[in-house]
């Protein structure tokens, strides 16, 4: 764990907004060219269904997900899905905040933020009107597709969750259905409070499908059986499209398993650590800290 020391500061508005676009950084050692139109149509139909690609050059690529439609007021559209064209990327502009939550690829981190000079960008447009699962899936799928579309990638960094990965993880995924996101669209971060014996660990990236993250302040437990309550409770929710009510239980844990016998409430309410967004905090009985 690090041992770095940061400031909570809900004044900073960084971060992504409910329902906001799902954004991939893809990591490059050496510049890489924009594919060939057609083969990010073969590509992503073998990956998302019946695609329309409506603009390709070196700057910018547009795909129409035409099996996913956005339904408005005053309309509806295909989900379009963007990629950008090659551009520099510097490894420097992360802070030390994002760098210490980047669990997945910790031995890597330092090296890829050095070696890697380029970058591409990619990100879903209208998706925010899809249901939850729908948008999940698409975009994973997605993800799949350009891990395929671009094999000298390094590495995949997803803003919404802030995680990093080798790009050798997304290709070897062996995750299924709605817990894909989970993998890569939902971080658990974990932070240890100055000057006490507390703990916190909560999620970030539920809200891009406009689902609550988690939050547990706690003392007197292994911090990794949190983690893993934490990833389960995420997949319920997302499996389930949140049935959670202010005031309702979830299982608690029994020596790192969880059990029906122990139940933790669950309590809506702002995050105690930004970027600021509604979390469901789950109350751990005896082991719970702060004020609530």
């Amino acid at each position: 764990m690090s041992g770095e020391v940061f400031q909570q500061n809900l004044d900073d508005k960084k971060g992504s907004r409910p329902g906001g676009p799902f954004i991939i950084q893809m990591l490059f050692k050496e510049q890489v060219e924009m594919p060939k139109q057609e083969q990010i149509l073969d590509t992503m139909k073998r990956h998302i269904g019946k695609v329309d690609c409506f603009c390709c050059d070196e700057k910018m690529a547009g795909v129409a997900a035409l099996g996913h439609i956005a339904e408005f007021q005053d309309g509806k559209s295909p989900v379009q899905l963007f990629l950008m064209g090659c551009s520099s990327f510097e490894g420097k502009s992360f802070d030390a905040f994002l760098k210490s939550q980047m669990w997945d690829c910790q031995n890597d981190r330092d090296r890829i933020f050095e070696e890697c000079q380029y970058q591409v960008m990619a990100t879903d447009m209208l998706a925010g009107a899809l249901a939850a699962q729908e948008r999940a899936d698409l975009d994973m799928d997605f993800t799949e597709a350009l891990a395929e579309l671009f094999p000298t990638c390094e590495a995949f960094y997803f803003q919404n969750s802030g995680k990093l990965f080798l790009a050798e993880d997304v290709r070897n995924n062996q995750i299924s259905g709605y817990d894909r996101f989970i993998r890569f669209g939902v971080n658990v971060r974990f932070f240890n409070i100055e000057g006490t014996e507390d703990m916190l660990i909560d999620t970030v990236g539920m809200n891009t499908l406009y689902l609550p993250d988690l939050q547990y302040h706690f003392h007197d437990v292994d911090p990794n059986w949190i983690v893993n309550h934490a990833y389960n409770v995420a997949s319920y929710i997302l499996e389930n499209n949140n049935p959670i009510q202010d005031g309702e239980t979830v299982d608690g844990m029994v020596n790192g398993r969880m059990s029906s016998q122990i139940q933790w409430k669950c309590q809506y309410e702002e995050a105690l650590i930004q970027p600021v967004r509604e979390v469901i905090d789950i109350h751990m009985g005896n082991y719970a800290s702060g004020g609530r």
